[in-house]
């Protein structure tokens, strides 16, 4: 059998994670525990059971199955402990990982409620990440993300408030649920707010719905990534504009089959956005529900889709140039992902 490089020592940067779903099982657990949260039992059963909870978002009812399994997760998250717990773990998975870089998506709405307001909420997970960052040594910032199911005036609420705490760690602003329902024209001008005040316009597109969604987050919300992106492959003329214009979009293989956008991890058209110079940043999106991290989808290029490790080097840097992080960290991740391959295998 051919040796090949550990993906776990290929330095990346990780560009699609969401807060609640970074969650390690065991922590949930813990949490429904310490508070008396009854998690539902298709939940509890996966994560005892060490296999993720089958989850198919094709059709209304399966997306809010999805999403009921997610409320139920945010639900044990209600203290600053508690958040500082979990962005340490993230962190610290992470670097097990091979993540030289990470961008953790947040809608700090979620999470107002119980710590005070939208303000202390959005301060105390900013605080989190700085110390994880110091204390691990992982470069980490924030993707704030307004909600397609909710109004378009509460995204522009979001976006000046990411503006305002840009100094603080937060680097891009993203747009998440389900794509099949609120335009993305009716976002407009929350992303605008959010590229005036030197954001990433980083919304999901391309996901549950196909290349048009793509477009749209290109023409209405001039996105600078694209979260998902894989129904581009449909579109050839679609895929040379992302190319051409360098737009990243951030691919999750193990997502796209656990919510049935494809039926299997061959069909994830990781190859075709490839050799169509679409650059790409693989990432977990959910790993407490999808049942697999970072590296696990570099697995998923080399075991089901023949990416050498040459080619694996490569979607890394694509990964690292997609980011926001400071040249200087970036030239130093690049620099890292070349010692990388040409280091001895085995």
């Amino acid at each position: 059998m051919e040796r090949v490089r550990d993906v776990s020592e290929l330095p990346k940067a990780h560009l699609h994670l969401h807060f609640t779903g970074s969650m390690r099982p065991t922590t949930l657990l813990e949490l429904a525990d310490k508070y008396g949260v009854r998690l539902p039992e298709a939940l509890t059963d996966a994560l005892t059971g060490g296999e993720p909870p089958r989850l198919r978002a094709t059709d209304e009812r399966g997306w809010f199955r999805f999403q009921r399994l997610y409320d139920a997760a945010r639900s044990c998250i209600r203290s600053p402990e508690d958040i500082q717990r979990l962005v340490r773990e993230a962190a610290e998975e992470d670097i097990r990982d091979g993540s030289g870089w990470l961008e953790i998506q947040v809608d700090p709405t979620s999470y107002a409620p119980r710590l005070g307001g939208l303000i202390p909420a959005l301060e105390i997970i900013l605080d989190a990440v700085d110390s994880a960052s110091r204390e691990t040594g992982l470069g980490m910032r924030v993707l704030v993300a307004a909600n397609r199911m909710k109004h378009p005036l509460d995204a522009r609420t979001l976006a000046r408030l990411a503006v305002r705490y840009a100094d603080r760690g937060i680097v891009g602003f993203g747009l998440s649920n389900d794509e099949r329902r609120g335009m993305a024209r009716d976002f407009d001008r929350a992303f605008a707010i959010a590229r005036d005040g030197g954001l990433l316009s980083a919304p999901h597109g391309g996901e549950l719905a196909g290349p048009a969604s793509v477009r749209d987050c290109l023409d209405d919300l001039e996105a600078h990534r694209i979260g998902h992106g894989v129904r581009a492959a449909d579109d050839p003329r679609l895929m040379k504009r992302l190319a051409d214009r360098g737009v990243t979009c951030e691919v999750c293989p193990a997502s796209n089959v656990a919510l049935g956008v494809y039926d299997k991890l061959e069909d994830v058209p990781l190859r075709t956005l490839f050799d169509a110079g679409v650059p790409m940043a693989l990432g977990a999106d959910d790993p407490l529900l999808f049942g697999s991290r970072l590296a696990a989808q570099y697995e998923i290029a080399r075991q089901h889709h023949d990416f050498t490790d040459a080619e694996l080097a490569e979607l890394a840097r694509q990964s690292i140039r997609g980011s926001a992080a400071p040249g200087d960290v970036k030239e130093k991740l690049l620099s890292d992902v070349d010692a990388w391959l040409t280091a001895p295998v085995g």
